[in-house]
């Protein structure tokens, strides 16, 4: 059953007109500003995701650290930061900053990544997969090294010449429960099994890389299934956490029917296609009034199986458009919901 309502910030910026975000200095700033003005409303989440070589959110820790430091109660987290491209010693330490600065608030979706802008652009940061690896692998191998890090591992050996000693030394600084707020976004029901075996959270979008011919929320509905048999066989003692993505734009006055009424009726409906060398299906959009948006919701699948659902929002269109969005999903929507 949904307890959590989050948004979704891709961050876009661009000089064009109607954008009410026209540089990456708006895009970080305002990503600041919907985060205090979501938790005014009754937010519980306020992710944001990262794209890299492209005019986009890309280095998330700075961005959550100054989230953190104006709000006091909203759940501040990534969906999802791309493993291919991270140091995760490095990843561990800001990781850990930001999440102290926020007084543990940090929920932190992390995966292997979507297709990017750049052609192995991972590689340009410098981060190649071993001898008989994909990026896959090395994605899931850099997580590893993380999620170690932030549980206290020792990753380097003291100097004796400097400590009298030779020890495991782990990064600092580490901040208390991280280690069980790691989400893994997956992007198909295999995917969710492993990840429950491995004691992640499950993020799962509004696309999934695999087609049964089902509707998306039943085929997302099964994924969430097969994620908590999972994590039951192997036998963790914490409940997991489940989140959705999903866009919701309820028409609440002549604005919001002046942008979206007219994709209410094209955007209804699941959508096949080829990605990333597979077919994938993507999620419908839910555009309409508040109490039929909420009814539609309650017959979601994979909805109703999730705690926190989180809300896709249209950035270009400004701060206060966005918080009014929000405002009426948490007032009219999410009391109806399931």
């Amino acid at each position: 059953m949904v307890t959590k309502i989050g948004f979704l910030s891709f961050g876009h910026w661009q000089d064009v007109p109607g954008s009410q975000v026209r540089t990456a200095a708006d895009a970080l700033q305002q990503s600041i500003e919907l985060a205090v003005a979501a938790e005014e409303v009754g937010v519980e989440g306020a992710y944001v995701r990262v794209h890299h070589f492209a005019r986009q959110l890309a280095s998330p820790f700075p961005l959550l650290a100054a989230m953190g430091a104006r709000t006091r109660t909203i759940e501040l987290g990534t969906a999802v930061i791309d493993m291919r491209y991270e140091n995760p010693l490095y990843m561990a330490e800001d990781a850990a900053a930001a999440d102290l600065i926020s007084g543990g608030r940090l929920q932190l979706g992390v995966s292997r990544g979507s297709p990017e802008t750049a052609l192995n652009g991972s590689h340009s940061f410098g981060y190649l997969p071993g001898e008989g690896e994909t990026d896959a692998d090395m994605a899931r191998s850099h997580t590893e090294v993380f999620r170690a890090a932030i549980a206290g591992a020792g990753v380097a050996m003291s100097n004796p010449q400097m400590t009298g000693q030779s020890r495991p030394l782990a990064i600092e600084p580490r901040s208390p429960g991280l280690p069980d707020r790691i989400w893994w976004g997956a992007g198909t029901r295999a995917t969710a099994v492993w990840t429950a075996e491995q004691g992640m959270n499950l993020m799962s979008s509004t696309l999934l890389t695999e087609d049964t011919g089902v509707p998306f929320d039943e085929l997302q509905a099964e994924q969430i299934v097969m994620f908590r048999d999972a994590w039951q066989a192997a036998g963790h003692t914490r409940e997991p956490r489940v989140s959705v993505s999903r866009s919701i734009l309820p028409l609440i006055d002549d604005e919001t029917r002046h942008y979206f009424g007219v994709r209410a009726q094209a955007d209804s409906q699941d959508q096949v296609g080829w990605l990333d060398g597979g077919n994938a299906r993507f999620g419908r959009s839910y555009i309409g009034e508040p109490d039929v948006i909420a009814a539609e919701l309650a017959q979601d699948a994979a909805v109703q199986l999730a705690d926190t659902v989180l809300v896709t929002v249209p950035n270009q269109l400004g701060v206060e458009f966005n918080a009014r969005i929000l405002e009426s999903i948490v007032r009219d929507v999410k009391p109806s919901m399931g």
